[in-house]
């Protein structure tokens, strides 16, 4: 006879196989380098977002689909920032992943998948663990936030997702972020890079030419901005002929924000820094004498 927690079992057990079958119709292999494949997701039809650093090489490289086909692909853009890059496929036909429509949650039950071989696809139950940022990567690069959970990650598993119960996308695995560790780009951003990497074959990041360090805000200079706001960023040097000049910021100058979202370190400053305020008037928070002002600058691109 079966007993009620069995059946919790047994359609626990099949929710999980369903959310792998799901997804991994949008997972497949990516061999791009010497060792081991790796693995991606199909991001558009003919478009796949994989780990940059499991792509070292410009040609011959190939995507084996989740059908068995085999198929050849070239680089459509890359960005060793955040450690994704984007494949594109003449033939088409993949099947575009289905982001999660929240974000994922400490304690939350996710799957990583991969499919580094021709076997098929792999999974690995775990539980989101953190969810922490911004941290620094390689290559210059700043990740807004960041996914670590317990599940383990298989070689060849970098490039691949982290899915909901449901089969939904919450971030792009991958070991080449931080030295010894795996892991998760949230899908938000993962997406947004994506789309960055379509237009322009790579992620703009924009810079200002100022030298600054991190400094506190007195009561009263947070009365007078209208917030609680407990750091800024001072001002100890301006470049010339920056953005930052040309748009007035001075020496003494305390940044507080930047297109209307606060600005308290220089790491959450690199991370408003990235996409579409490259290149575009954008107003910065000051104060100055103590007092608020508004300043617009046209935001540099960083080469």
């Amino acid at each position: 006879m079966t007993t009620y927690d069995e059946n919790i079992l047994v359609a626990f057990s099949n929710a999980m196989a369903d959310a792998v079958a799901k997804a991994g119709a949008s997972v497949v292999t990516v061999d791009a380098r010497r060792r081991m494949p790796a693995s991606g997701i199909a991001y558009e039809k003919n478009l796949v977002l994989t780990a940059e650093h499991v792509v070292e090489r410009d040609d011959d490289i190939r995507i084996l689909l989740p059908d068995g086909s085999d198929v050849p692909a070239a680089v459509a853009g890359s960005d060793p920032g955040s450690d994704l890059a984007l494949l594109r496929i003449n033939s088409g036909g993949l099947v575009p992943a289905e982001p999660a429509a929240q974000e994922a949650r400490i304690g939350q039950i996710a799957l990583a998948l991969g499919r580094p071989t021709s076997e098929g696809i792999q999974a690995s139950l775990g539980v989101v663990s953190a969810i922490g940022g911004p941290v620094r990567t390689g290559h210059g690069g700043l990740l807004e936030r960041y996914i670590r959970t317990d599940t383990i990650p298989y070689p060849g598993f970098s490039g691949g997702p982290l899915v909901d119960a449901s089969g939904r996308i919450l971030g792009v695995n991958t070991s080449g972020l931080m030295r010894g560790g795996a892991l998760t780009i949230p899908v938000s951003l993962a997406w947004q890079a994506a789309a960055s990497l379509v237009q322009h074959g790579s992620v703009r990041r924009g810079f200002l030419g100022i030298r600054s360090q991190p400094v506190a805000i007195p009561a009263a200079q947070q009365k007078a901005l209208g917030r609680e706001q407990a750091t800024g960023l001072l001002l100890v040097g301006v470049e010339d002929d920056s953005p930052a000049m040309a748009g007035g910021l001075m020496v003494g100058d305390i940044l507080v924000g930047l297109a209307g979202q606060p600005v308290t370190d220089p790491d959450e400053l690199l991370a408003r820094l990235v996409g579409q305020i490259v290149g575009q008037p954008t107003p910065v928070e000051v104060l100055r004498g103590g007092q608020p002002a508004r300043i617009e600058v046209k935001i540099g691109e960083r080469k």
